[in-house]
């Protein structure tokens, strides 16, 4: 190994470096989420003054400015779509809220403003915290890197500054600054930004290592392979960013009817208006029947059949531990027909800990004695598979003897002096290349059940063999049997991890499509492929590795518990008590509640029509009309509340309702 990775580092930059700053937008600092709060509160207040039969000077000037301050931003968005020859369904809502404090219905009014502008605003902070996350995503790759010149000598600069074949030093726990080819050194590497993969990776001379993973124990010396504006952590940034702006605009159900009634409506209310005047009707009876069809042919019943239902499967959801980010995720959740899973930290609990231990054949040694040893061996050690030995021993409550001399030996393992005897722990192929006897036998049956085997010696024998895996969920296997009945097609496996692994894993939970080794463009490209076969995806992720393909998804949800920010901002939905369960009662929900969006559009239309065709044929009088509208209102009203109800919550996997 060359003398250059013992040079300490020059002190070119004094003092600590400074950590990066979190850059996230404040929900205040939006105009959208402003303006709804002034509405919400004006609102608020108004509200009770007028139940109460307050003097109307006392609340009508607070609906007032509930109207205006909720209302300008969108109706000026949907006069600014008129301006463009298109009718939109911010310009229906100014309308339709203006028209009901017309007929003196101010409270529904308001009441209509500020549900469309609390909309809006979590609308623009999904989007805004979604672009903090991209931009913080810079954070993971170094600010600096150490680069070796031709002399012998080390000089920091930064890490954008780092041209193709530039020698860099990456010294324990530094990030790497650039993609590159080991040339000397061994460590072990944590990409699980970059792959997934739970375990760090063992990495020598001629291995590649990537900008923003972080190294181990060991110093390493690469030869920069990519332009930093071409690494992968940098490519990840433009896949997210790329998948976020080309993804299909989502609308509810209703928006994408408003132009065919929004055109209709205004049309047919200047019809009923100059029709009876043509064929000589006075214009107070002509203006009136109009004013009447305009009444009952507003769209309030028909907003409110989609909102209502959408807005209670989100509370509910969230009553049970599922973030749905827009009412547009909640019905988007209904429709996915193909979902593929993430490996580790999503079916599997993402932390390594034993899942077997096996003492050899006249060793002498117990499980808990040959655990112990171990674990005693391993407690200095700062490596993932050393903790879940030690945290293997703790759950045991064994007692640990004491270790003097601990030495660490990247790649290698361990070594400690217990009780005059010299214990060694670590990879069976470094420690034992030439294994043949029973020890070969006992790794191979750590290996063969997907377990890392981890090799312990004693005095240079081989005493036991401890085998270390990430954890399955316990309700995977049934989560993946519920999205199967509900999708009607097993959900698939993408994943960095290696195929070994990933399979027998798919196996356990029943998964037959595993796509493993990948890396993030390679998930995005599975996706898109489903996608063009029209395909509506749901991917089930929570690493940074997964974030580019949760974008490109038709929706994506993230494990909450040890999600990265970026896929946390990056999906549509958010498991926040991490369980896996929750999903596909959740898809049910959102099923129910399209459901009954269906049964209020029916109910809205019925109440619709009957009304215009008795104010067409027989004069329907102005207070019955609004008492019909009104009366049509309610009841979609109230029946999309009935997913608020902890019977609508049904979870597949625990066989009903929880």
């Amino acid at each position: 190994m060359s003398s250059v990775l013992d040079q300490r580092p020059a002190p070119a930059v004094p003092g600590p470096r400074p950590a990066a700053a979190r850059r996230r937008t404040r929900v205040l600092a939006l105009p959208e989420a402003r303006w709804a709060l002034a509405a919400l509160v004006l609102f608020l207040v108004a509200l009770p003054l007028e139940l109460l039969d307050a003097p109307v000077w006392t609340w009508a000037p607070l609906f007032a400015a509930t109207y205006v301050t909720g209302g300008w931003e969108p109706g000026w968005a949907g006069l600014k779509a008129l301006k463009n020859k298109t009718l939109d369904v911010d310009l229906l809502m100014v309308v339709a809220a203006l028209g009901a404090a017309a007929i003196g219905q101010v409270l529904d009014g308001a009441l209509l403003i500020v549900i469309f502008a609390t909309s809006g605003a979590l609308e623009a902070v999904a989007t805004a915290r979604t672009a903090d996350s991209v931009r913080g995503l810079l954070d993971l790759a170094p600010v600096t890197a150490t680069r070796l010149l031709s002399d012998g000598g080390e000089e920091t600069v930064a890490a954008q500054d780092l041209k193709v074949g530039d020698l860099i030093l990456v010294r324990p726990g530094e990030r790497v600054g650039a993609d590159g080819q080991v040339l000397d050194g061994v460590s072990d590497v944590d990409q699980s930004t970059i792959t997934g993969e739970p375990l760090p990776v063992a990495k020598g001379a001629g291995d590649e290592a990537f900008a923003g993973t972080v190294n181990g124990t060991g110093a390493l010396r690469l030869r920069v392979g990519r332009d930093p504006s071409d690494s992968v952590i940098a490519r990840i940034v433009r896949m997210v960013e790329e998948a976020s702006g080309t993804k299909a605009p989502t609308q509810l159900f209703i928006e994408k009817i408003e132009q065919r009634y929004s055109i209709g409506m205004v049309t047919a209310t200047l019809a009923v208006f100059a029709i009876p005047l043509a064929f000589g009707s006075a214009l107070q009876p002509a203006l009136l029947r109009a004013m009447t069809f305009m009444i009952v042919a507003s769209p309030c019943a028909v907003v409110l059949s989609t909102m209502p239902p959408l807005l209670s499967a989100i509370a509910n959801a969230g009553r049970h531990g599922v973030l749905a980010k827009s009412a547009v995720v909640m019905e988007r959740l209904g429709q996915v027909d193909a979902v593929a899973l993430d490996k580790t930290g999503t079916l599997t609990e993402g932390t390594p800990r034993v899942t077997g231990i096996r003492p050899l054949p006249g060793s002498g040694l117990s499980e808990d004695t040959l655990l112990a040893l171990a674990a005693a061996a391993e407690h200095p050690s700062e490596h993932p598979l050393a903790r879940a030995v030690v945290e293997a021993a703790r759950e045991r409550r064994l007692p640990l003897p004491e270790a003097l001399d601990f030495s660490s030996v990247p790649g290698r393992g361990v070594s400690a002096t217990i009780d005059g005897h010299t214990v060694q722990v670590g990879s069976p192929g470094r420690l034992l290349p030439a294994a043949t006897g029973p020890e070969a036998a006992a790794v191979a049956e750590s290996e063969d059940a997907g377990q890392t085997a981890v090799l312990v010696l004693c005095d240079d024998t081989p005493v036991g063999v401890i085998g270390i895996a990430d954890r399955l969920r316990p309700d995977a296997a049934a989560t993946v049997a519920a999205l199967t009945e509900l999708t009607g097609r097993t959900p698939v496996l993408l994943t960095g991890d290696n195929a070994r692994a990933a399979r027998r894993l798919a196996a356990e939970v029943g998964i037959t499509d595993v796509r493993a080794g990948l890396l993030p463009q390679d998930k995005v490209a599975a996706v898109r492929q489903w996608e063009s076969e029209r395909h509506k995806v749901l991917v089930i992720g929570d690493g940074v590795n997964d974030a580019p393909a949760l974008a490109a998804a038709h929706t994506g949800i993230a494990m909450g518990k040890a999600g990265s920010d970026l896929a946390l901002e990056t999906a549509d939905a958010v498991v926040v008590r991490d369980e896996l369960a929750t999903i596909p009662a959740v898809v049910s929900l959102s099923r129910a509640a399209r459901g009954l969006v269906t049964q209020n559009l029916v109910i809205a239309g019925v109440f619709i029509t009957a009304l215009v065709v008795w104010d067409l044929i027989a004069a329907l009088p102005l207070p019955l009309g609004v008492a019909g509208h009104e009366g049509s209102t309610v009841i979609v009203g109230l029946n999309g509340l009935r997913l608020l109800r902890e019977a609508a919550w049904k979870n597949p996997v625990r066989g009903g309702t929880v």
